[in-house]
């Protein structure tokens, strides 16, 4: 389903409070339709900011947002009814049933489900005769799912979209967002849950103190970032026995007592040379463990990296950047 069409377009955004503190520093991307397009960063790092321009909720300091074409705050008439958000945090009255909610928001939606139908896509319909502050905190997530997909839309945000949620509720929740975008339906997805941007996207982008440090395909991403090979060596073997690492394709180690750490960006290279290196010296590699770079671990080297260019200035920077 997916386009070359951008359904969002954000170009140069800015977002600034009072007067002084700019969250958002001029921001540029571009999602396709039926495009999943994850948004992570640390707290604070300016991703609500910056959905919150996108939802047309605020008014830039600076730059330009589109949305299916449109400015979301000065034609928001053109934009809402197409749209689905679901914010971090929903506020319903407490008072009504679950089913009294959804079908009080549907009377302010264009063309939107049957109350029942929307209640069963997220788990809930089991549910439509309890009072909403009867809900534990993960239905309420899944009701605030309900009522953001209300309107069938064309775009969806998802704010911290399985907080709260359960294993099985999580994963519930992945297959129904799947399902979606398999449909067309255009994401845009902010999560502090790694795992889930991983499962979930085909982009995305990590924020770091209001720009973007790095963006791309999550295996692109990924990529990026070293694999490591980690073993403990038997008694009587050392480091200094080891052939050569360089000539494995080895870019760094770290010793730990005879625990061994190789970083590399060839996996297969280096993971073969050693092996073979072991067999022929009738070495056992104990605890042998190979792995390519996780999201996680792409992620936190990027927010490292980020931090560490923002403390050294602008003069040192390009020296950062050099390591």
């Amino acid at each position: 389903m997916e386009t070359n069409e951008r359904v969002i377009d954000v170009t140069d955004l800015r977002r600034v409070y009072g007067g002084s503190y700019e969250a958002v520093r001029g921001v540029t991307f571009s999602v396709a339709r039926g495009e999943l397009f994850a948004l992570l960063g640390t707290n604070g790092a300016g991703k609500t900011s910056t959905v919150e321009l996108l939802e047309g909720l605020a008014v830039p300091a600076g730059g330009r947002v589109r949305v299916l074409g449109h400015d979301p705050y000065t034609e928001r008439d053109l934009v809402r009814p197409r749209v689905g958000v679901m914010l971090q945090e929903g506020g319903f009255p407490s008072e009504l049933t679950v089913a009294e909610a959804v079908r009080m928001w549907g009377g302010c939606t264009s063309g939107a489900r049957p109350a029942g139908e929307a209640l069963e896509l997220v788990g809930l319909d089991r549910r439509s005769r309890v009072r909403v502050k009867q809900l534990s905190g993960g239905e309420k997530r899944r009701l605030d799912l309900a009522l953001a997909l209300l309107g069938r839309p064309e775009v969806l945000f998802l704010d911290e979209p399985t907080t709260g949620l359960d294993a099985e509720g999580r994963r519930a929740t992945w297959n129904l967002v799947r399902e979606l975008r398999a449909e067309g339906t255009t994401v845009l997805l902010t999560t502090h849950y790694l795992e889930e941007a991983e499962e979930l996207a085909d982009r995305l982008a990590i924020l770091h103190e209001g720009r973007i440090a790095a963006e791309g395909r999550v295996d692109e991403v990924v990529a990026a970032q070293p694999s490591h090979i980690s073993f403990e060596l038997p008694d009587g073997y050392f480091p200094g026995d080891l052939p050569p690492l360089a000539e494995l394709g080895v870019s760094g180690h770290e010793t730990d007592g005879r625990t061994i750490r190789l970083r590399t960006d060839e996996l297969q290279r280096a993971a073969t040379g050693l092996l073979l290196w072991a067999r022929d010296a009738r070495v056992e590699l104990r605890g042998l463990d190979v792995r390519s770079a996780s999201l996680e671990e792409a992620f936190l080297r990027i927010a490292q990296d980020a931090r560490t260019e923002t403390m050294a200035g602008p003069e040192n920077r390009d020296e950062v950047a050099a390591r």
